[in-house]
């Protein structure tokens, strides 16, 4: 069965630390389209996690059995104790939710939980976590190149890398 057709576990720690209305996490939660994180699960589980010294990249769909958000304040972000798992950081990416439009890396849960499906191969369910936020589909729009080239099945981590930095430097001009 392709990644295109397979479904991946969606999960989110809300740890409440901003907004519940304005949590794109709680929504998830809230709507079916995700589960809450429970400890036990970690082995198979990848964790989105900004600090992560490794990217997340295609060879990272083995073996997973889910992608594990956090939700919780970028003002907090710090302080996190991040869940079991494999640790990934996503690749340069620019936020289209409306606290942080246009901004580099400020990833709202949704976005960054769709840029982990994306990459993974998940395409489809990635725009069925983002279509109840209105402006969910510009995230793919302002990140379309960008997360084609990740998502690419031939790339590795290394080339997931090099892709992250050549986006940055043609940003910085």
């Amino acid at each position: 069965m392709s990644a295109e057709r397979a479904r991946i576990k969606v999960i989110v720690l809300r740890l409440r630390q901003d907004d519940p209305r304005k949590a794109t996490g709680s929504k998830l939660l809230r709507l079916g389209l995700a589960e809450r994180y429970r400890p036990s699960r970690g082995s198979f589980l990848v964790v989105l996690n900004p600090f992560s010294r490794r990217f997340l990249s295609p060879p990272d769909r083995g073996g997973t059995k889910g992608v594990v958000a956090v939700d919780a304040s970028w003002r907090k972000i710090e302080s996190v104790r991040w869940p079991r798992g494999k640790q990934r950081r996503l690749p340069f990416l620019v936020a289209a939710n409306p606290i942080n439009y246009g901004v580099p890396e400020r990833l709202s849960t949704v976005e960054a939980l769709a840029a982990g499906l994306y990459i993974l191969g998940y395409k489809e369910q990635a725009l069925e976590l983002l279509d109840p936020f209105k402006w969910g589909r510009e995230f793919i729009h302002l990140n379309y190149d960008r997360l084609e080239a990740y998502s690419s099945e031939e790339n590795s981590e290394e080339d997931v890398r090099s892709l992250d930095s050549r986006f940055r430097r043609e940003l910085a001009g």
